[in-house]
């Protein structure tokens, strides 16, 4: 049997997290060998006798194989922490997700993502900041990642659509029970231009307690995470918590301090949050705290075909973005968007005057690649 329908079949006992899931791939060294165990070994584990009875009742109820071939029939892919494409950043935070449940698509460029969380109740305000905050990123080539939530989360989703950018979803139910439902379409598009996630299994319907637990990996999959309104009980505030634990920036819109709207992101301010003032502040923070990351992305650049045409006409000589522009054949927008993400990265460098030149030359390997 296929490794990874163990890891799905303890995904579906309760009781059994990331704590109990390490402990028991380091005990047993093999999960099928966990999964057959016998219940006293199971208790030579650590396994509480409560998780024991649910282990034991989900072993004899599951067919794993058909399990599996079931999930993969729906176009889902499974991604364990064992696997080279788990995502790098949240793999760092304290107890990822042992699987993660996908449909669409998480890449190379999505380690540079950034979070943009708030209310449900969102104001006019709120929805202008958001779409304006989202395109931005967008056109810098940076992820945006939400939890499809109605309000701040669908606005930011929606205009890093609409403008090219990747975006992801993590959800608080199986990624085939989109919640809310009238966001079904919203999640078809997303998985074209990124992916929609979650650590419950398929088939799990949304409830009230899953979602604190889901900001985790919103906050955990993004360089920064940013608050555009929330309210004193938002759990766009429980995500940006996650965020400070786990170390990564967190932002908050200042707002009208009468509208009960910005009320969390004001008092997140009061208490350390940094007030985002102006966008370019998101890649400068990223750029700072972030650039020992630059050295191993470089390994896998240049990302698409419009990085590596501006890579292969740039040299150590300052080259004007016109003149990038025009040798190129782009328009001057997309050169524009390029070039910061690609100095972002570490691979050009601004020398004054909108002139750029290359840091690192294009791989031998890249070159071959493209020759073919």
């Amino acid at each position: 049997m296929e490794t990874k329908a163990y890891w799905v079949g303890f995904n579906h006992v309760k009781g059994i997290g990331s704590v109990r899931m390490r402990y028991l791939f380091d005990y047993f060294g093999d999960l099928s060998l966990a999964w057959q165990a016998p219940v006293d070994a199971l208790k030579s584990a650590g396994l509480p006798e409560k998780v024991i009875e649910h282990l034991t009742r989900t072993r004899q109820q599951l067919d794993l194989e058909q399990l599996l071939d079931k999930i993969i029939h729906q176009g889902i892919k499974i991604i364990t922490w064992e696997e080279p494409e788990y995502p790098p950043l949240l793999k760092q935070i304290d107890q990822p997700p042992p699987v993660l449940y996908v449909k669409g698509e998480i890449n190379r460029q999505d380690e540079w993502s950034i979070a943009i969380v708030g209310t449900r109740r969102i104001t006019a305000y709120g929805r202008q900041v958001t779409g304006e905050l989202s395109r931005f990123l967008a056109q810098n080539g940076i992820t945006v990642v939400s939890g499809l939530a109605r309000g701040v989360d669908s606005v930011a989703h929606e205009a890093c659509l609409a403008n090219g950018g990747r975006t992801i979803g993590i959800l608080g139910s199986g990624v085939d029970r989109i919640y809310p439902p009238e966001h079904t379409a919203l999640a078809e598009r997303i998985m074209q231009q990124g992916a929609i996630v979650s650590d419950y299994a398929p088939g799990t319907p949304p409830d009230g307690v899953n979602f604190p637990p889901r900001n985790r990996i919103i906050s955990g999959l993004s360089l920064a995470t940013i608050v555009v309104e929330a309210g004193e009980g938002s759990g766009a505030l429980i995500t940006a918590n996650f965020a400070a634990e786990q170390g990564r920036d967190v932002f908050a819109v200042p707002g009208n301090i009468y509208a009960p709207q910005s009320r969390g992101t004001n008092r997140l301010i009061q208490q350390g949050g940094r007030p985002l003032m102006d966008f370019s502040e998101i890649l400068e923070s990223i750029h700072l705290k972030h650039a020992p990351q630059q050295q191993s992305l470089r390994l896998v650049l240049p990302a698409d075909e419009v990085e590596a045409d501006i890579m292969g006409n740039l040299s150590h000589e300052p080259m004007h973005i016109d003149e990038i522009k025009q040798v190129c054949g782009l328009p001057i927008d997309k050169v524009s968007a390029t070039l910061a993400m690609m100095e972002l990265k570490g691979m050009v460098r601004h020398v004054g005057g909108m002139n750029y030149v290359l840091v690192r030359e294009m791989t031998s390997e890249y070159r071959i690649n493209q020759d073919d």
